[in-house]
């Protein structure tokens, strides 16, 4: 296990960029893709979009940005209106490669299906991502490990619609590149079987296993060494150049903020101070916090944020006394982290562990 003290993986493996939750940067397409799912069930749209600030023509409308607090806020809309088990499974698979835009068009015209694999990867940023993934090849099989944002560890029953959600959409993309024949050799799952939601192993062709270590989808390697018939060599490196931009134009879209999560992850349990943030970016204290100002955070709520994520995610994924998680984060004892884990989520770090 790495150091929790240098959290690498919360960092995206492109450009180091970091996107708080409460930040309108991303396309809606996700949240298109519920609202058309929910609609179509005869939910209606004010119930859909409780407590999102959007109107209804804006759902589709490519000028569109959310948050991902917002889309959770629709994740959590959709549990409270609906009783069908098969809904997060549902919205994912409806989200297909053309559904991305420039994104699934790069994958698309990946040479090879791993280097479709690898892209889908490092741009993960670009598709409004609730939930880390990381791709594997070994001993013959390749896998896809998803672990839903930290926020929704606070409750089970969004992690678990999150979770299945995203595997939805794998699925329904693996399927688009590979073609409709694509099946995975099983699913594993961090929960024990709910009453909630629950993955069609008929639509899906493979086992659902419960209660593992990990949120797993495995199929073998050979899917990998078929012949990518849609991919091209010579339009590839040019989307994945427009890809970049597209990243970039994100980048400028979250400002300052981005810059300051990224250094202090590289020591949250000794962050620097805004003084020091300030000197690394070479601008001054007071230009830093009107900048932060204008974007509406505070250094310490930027600190918070952090530090909120990274407890949830030690809590949810490891098995870390909290006294050792106190320490990964810059406190002093365990009980300062208690109450300040208590202030962040209104629960307590052993509720978390316990769900």
């Amino acid at each position: 296990m790495s150091d929790p003290r240098h959290p690498d993986k919360t960092i995206d493996a492109k450009n180091a960029l970091v996107v708080g939750m409460d930040e309108r940067v991303y396309e809606s397409t996700k949240l298109a893709a519920l609202f058309d799912e929910l609609a179509a069930q005869g939910t209606s749209a004010k119930e859909i979009l409780r407590n999102i600030a959007l109107q209804v023509p804006e759902v589709h409308s490519p000028k569109t940005r959310i948050s991902l607090t917002e889309l959770m806020t629709a994740c959590e809309n959709a549990i409270r209106v609906s009783n069908d088990r098969r809904l997060p499974y549902r919205i994912g698979a409806s989200i297909h490669i053309s559904t991305y835009g420039m994104y699934g068009f790069a994958i698309l015209c990946c040479p090879d299906f791993r280097d479709a694999m690898s892209f889908a990867w490092r741009y993960h940023s670009l598709a409004a991502p609730l939930a880390t993934i990381e791709f594997r090849e070994e001993k013959g099989f390749a896998s896809w490990t998803i672990e839903p944002n930290a926020r929704a560890a606070i409750d089970p029953r969004v992690y678990r619609f999150i979770a299945e959600m995203q595997i939805g959409i794998h699925i329904s993309l693996m399927r688009d590149i590979m073609g409709a024949a694509f099946v995975p050799d099983h699913i594993s799952l961090t929960y024990p079987e709910a009453d909630d939601f629950r993955l069609p192993a008929d639509l899906i062709g493979c086992p659902i296993r419960f209660s593992n270590g990990f949120n797993r989808i495995v199929f073998r390697s050979d899917w990998l060494d078929q012949a990518a018939r849609l991919g091209n060599k010579t339009t590839y490196p040019m989307i994945v150049a427009l890809c970049d931009e597209l990243l970039d134009e994100l980048k400028l879209r979250v400002g300052i903020a981005g810059e300051i999560r990224v250094l202090l992850l590289r020591d949250i349990a000794n962050p620097p101070t805004l003084a020091a943030v300030a000197t690394l970016l070479d601008i001054s204290d007071r230009s830093l916090r009107r900048q932060l100002r204008q974007q509406g955070i505070s250094f310490r709520g930027l600190l918070d944020e952090l530090r909120s994520h990274l407890a949830l995610k030690y809590l949810r994924t490891t098995k870390l006394a909290n006294e050792d998680i106190a320490l990964a984060l810059g406190f002093s004892d365990a009980a300062n982290f208690r109450r300040a884990f208590r202030r962040w989520t209104k629960k307590s770090p052993s509720e978390i562990r316990t769900e």
